[in-house]
């Protein structure tokens, strides 16, 4: 495997480099978050191990901006930052796997084997449930070959509700997916969105597909 490895603790960098060359592996390494984006977005990597402290750009940003850039490489954070905040964060930036430092090396090697073995992710254009349709390239929604205008923010919530068809999707996760809140804003912005995205893609259907859960949320499916 072809492996990137953007660490500035060179004791570590040293070991976690020799360790992988040992398995076979090849080892580019960068010591700042700059270098490791050129890097990362300029070649091809089977994995990249990131760290989340780094100079001239941190971990999360430049996982954030090689996933804007289009690498599907998977990627795994290598930090002191073990917090579950910290874990979540990372993961959200665009990271596969999270690995807190102090660590084993038999542990650091596994899981990137185990990521290298991952699938490559393969980014649909196209979400169906059951008669509904969504072309995320021309932001067309139909549903039974019928065109259902929308707004930017009914758009929004109705591909993430389909992303996750199937699941409960709660209004704290609308609220920080659609509309970047990180807070209660004490409105009924969601519960409004929701009711009209319902009647544009429910009404004068038979069967509905956007149904509220009592007390947990909203979860579009398909009619059984």
């Amino acid at each position: 495997m072809k492996i990137l490895l953007v660490e500035d603790d060179k004791q570590i960098a040293d070991y976690v480099a020799k360790g992988l060359r040992e398995k076979g592996h090849v080892v580019d390494r960068a010591d700042n978050g700059r270098d490791g984006l050129y890097l990362a977005t300029g070649e091809r990597y089977d994995v990249m191990i990131v760290d989340r402290m780094l100079p001239h750009m941190d971990g999360l940003s430049l996982v954030k901006a090689a996933r804007a850039a289009g690498m599907k490489t998977p990627v795994l954070f290598l930090t002191t930052m073990g917090g579950v905040d910290d874990r979540v964060a990372g993961l959200e930036a665009g990271a596969d796997d999270y690995l807190v430092k102090p660590f084993v090396f038999a542990e650091l090697a596994a899981r990137v084997s185990a990521l290298a073995r991952r699938p490559p992710i393969v980014e649909t254009t196209h979400l169906t449930v059951g008669d509904l349709e969504i072309d995320l390239l021309s932001r067309n929604v139909t549903r039974a070959g019928k065109r259902i205008e929308l707004l930017a923010q009914e758009f929004k919530i109705l591909e993430y509700l389909m992303r996750h068809a199937g699941e409960v999707v709660t209004r704290t996760m609308l609220l920080e997916k659609v509309w970047d809140f990180h807070f209660d804003p004490k409105t009924n912005i969601v519960e409004t969105h929701i009711s009209r995205l319902r009647g544009k893609i429910d009404k004068g259907f038979d069967k509905p597909l956007l149904h509220t859960i009592r007390g947990a949320g909203y979860v579009i499916r398909a009619p059984q």
